[in-house]
């Protein structure tokens, strides 16, 4: 079983900065790209950002300029640095993973995920 603990998130004013982290433990299953996903109130899950085993990254229009996906494969953790926040990135951020290694990973839903950590953005 994959595990995937979400950390980082809480309250800021618009403007600000978070850095959400995703420690992983993979218990023997393969892991191989990583990334974030955000839900808000009334709206559809959607991917933030996603990188690869490789370093790949893919990240929404909607946040391009203001986000960086990283990972430490040494960690087995997956960071999201998040800065110019407005209250329109308020959700709750949710890390998964996949299994595949196909280039475009990205289109698929991950395959595991993490319970979740809030992200409130204060106008």
């Amino acid at each position: 079983q994959v595990t995937l603990v979400e950390s980082g998130g809480g309250l800021v004013q618009a403007g600000g900065s978070l850095r959400l982290s995703c420690a992983a433990s993979a218990n023997g299953f393969a892991i191989n790209a990583m990334g974030w996903y955000r839900q808000a109130p009334g709206k559809e899950r959607e991917l933030v950002a996603a990188i690869s085993n490789r370093g790949s990254t893919y990240s929404a229009d909607s946040v391009k300029g203001r986000i960086t996906i990283s990972r430490d494969n040494a960690r087995n953790t997956l960071y999201l640095q998040m800065n110019s926040l407005t209250p329109e990135d308020t959700a709750m951020y949710y890390c998964a993973a996949w299994k595949t290694t196909w280039t475009y990973f990205y289109t698929l839903r991950g395959d595991y995920w993490g319970q979740g950590t809030q992200v409130t953005v204060s106008a």
